[in-house]
């Protein structure tokens, strides 16, 4: 008989560093019992005896069946090459979670959905502070040593306005309607931003994220209007650093494949009762313009250009980076869903956080990104901690980002790597992966020496 042991994992081969268990017959008796028996302290073992008896018919005779066991069970530690193997082979991303909405929702602590309308403020007037502070200080030495600092300083700064006026957005800003309008206009109106019509396209986005036709933002262009796009928007869309100024565009005529724009109160993006929004927006960009325009005669283009047109463009840049990010470039392909195979948890779990390193703080942690999508009701300031408390839930559906340096360098060869893959997903199925179009960077030959 082969030596065994007992443990929570099943029956396995005994160790030989065990005596070999003893095996016998038991005294004649009337009884069924399963029991230790005796055995020698040297040997470190328990001998488990189950004897049937029966004084007519077959059992006339006693079985005993001793098994040695240790009474204490070593660990047999497993592969960790073997253990990611399996961890692997066993995890589907496009596998429905076995948890609910109402779960994650649970696991966080109540406060961090509290809003706190003088704690938003601060924010406000922390950034605001900084960028007239940056621009009267570049505009004093005037220096071209410091005018590259500047720009991505203010860029940088540009962008953290707009997150705020994001905030303002998803009314994670305050309970104030009223506020968040007033605030949210001021800060995204001053980067050329159209408040109402990025705030209802965005809310399109949350509300359908995932999905490959309903999604508002980044969303994967299925193969046949891939392949129905001219070559000019082909290169721009998949060629950087061009794409990462794409966010102007995009506010003016949406992504390929959709019409409307967010400063036509008649877009297919807006319910007609929300025409007074819209208009309202596009008359503050169109006064925000028109200031400009004034400035560029009062202390002439070439001034504006480095003080506010430089560090804008750098802003789109952080923009199109965080946002296509949020979205692409996992090593893992992540699904995204149409039909049926869609839900509001699927679609929002398939969203990436990301570690920006010192810029964490700076952007008002936009990198926690996979719970703001599903609750972004919840303040910005509150995301952390509410990411950390969601993760035991969440499981392996959750991806841990990568750790940053001080600056996020890391993120760049990602979102390289994402440009040249992730071109387009197949025109059927309601679960489907991005695919690579292996022709779109051979179309321009170069010429071999």
């Amino acid at each position: 008989m082969a030596n065994l042991v007992l443990s929570e994992c099943g029956i396995r081969a005994l160790p030989r560093i065990y005596t070999t268990p003893r095996s016998s017959f038991v005294s004649n008796t009337t009884t069924f019992s399963f029991r230790p028996s005796s055995s020698s302290s040297s040997s470190n073992t328990k001998s488990l005896a189950f004897r049937l008896n029966s004084r007519n018919g077959f059992f006339a005779k006693n079985w005993g069946l001793n098994v040695s066991t240790p009474l204490t069970t070593p660990i047999v530690e497993e592969s960790p090459l073997e253990e990611e193997h399996e961890d692997t082979q066993r995890f589907d991303p496009g596998a429905r979670p076995p948890f609910n909405l109402a779960d994650i929702r649970a696991a966080i602590p109540k406060h961090c959905w509290v809003k706190n309308p003088w704690k938003s403020m601060s924010y406000v007037v922390r950034d605001v502070t900084i960028v007239f502070a940056l621009a009267a200080g570049a505009a004093y030495l005037n220096n071209w040593l410091v005018w590259p600092l500047y720009w991505l300083a203010q860029g940088t700064m540009f962008w953290a306005l707009f997150v705020l006026g994001h905030d303002c957005g998803h009314g994670s800003f305050s309970n104030d309607p009223r506020l968040n309008s007033v605030v949210g206009h001021l800060l995204h109106s001053s980067i050329l931003v159209p408040y109402h019509g990025w705030r209802i396209s965005h809310r399109t986005h949350h509300q359908n994220h995932g999905h490959v036709e309903n999604d508002e933002s980044w969303h994967p262009m299925s193969e046949k209007i891939y392949r129905g796009l001219d070559k000019p928007t082909r290169f721009f869309r998949f060629t950087l650093p061009l794409v990462m100024l794409a966010y102007p565009f995009y506010l003016w005529a949406r992504s390929p494949g959709k019409k409307g724009s967010h400063y036509h109160p008649d877009s297919d993006l807006f319910l007609p009762k929300e025409k007074k929004d819209v208009l309202t927006s596009t008359a503050c960009w169109t006064a925000m313009a028109a200031l400009l325009v004034c400035l560029n005669f009062t202390i002439g283009p070439i001034q504006m250009l480095k003080l506010y047109g430089i560090p804008y463009w750098i802003n789109v840049m952080w923009l199109d980076f965080v946002t296509y990010l949020h979205h692409h470039g996992h090593e893992d392909k992540l699904p995204w869903y149409r039909g049926k195979e869609w839900s509001y948890l699927r679609g929002g779990l398939t969203t990436l956080d990301r570690d920006y390193g010192l810029i964490n703080n700076i952007h008002h942690d936009i990198g926690t990104h996979v719970i703001h999508h599903l609750f972004p009701q919840i303040p910005h300031y509150h995301l952390v901690e509410a990411t950390e408390a969601a993760k035991p839930v969440l499981g392996k559906y959750y991806r841990e980002p990568d750790k940053s340096g001080p600056l996020p360098l890391h993120l760049l060869e990602i979102l390289a790597k994402s440009i040249k893959e992730d071109h387009y997903v197949s025109d059927e199925g309601d679960v489907v992966y991005y695919k690579a179009d292996p022709n779109l960077y051979g179309e321009v030959k170069v010429r071999a020496d």
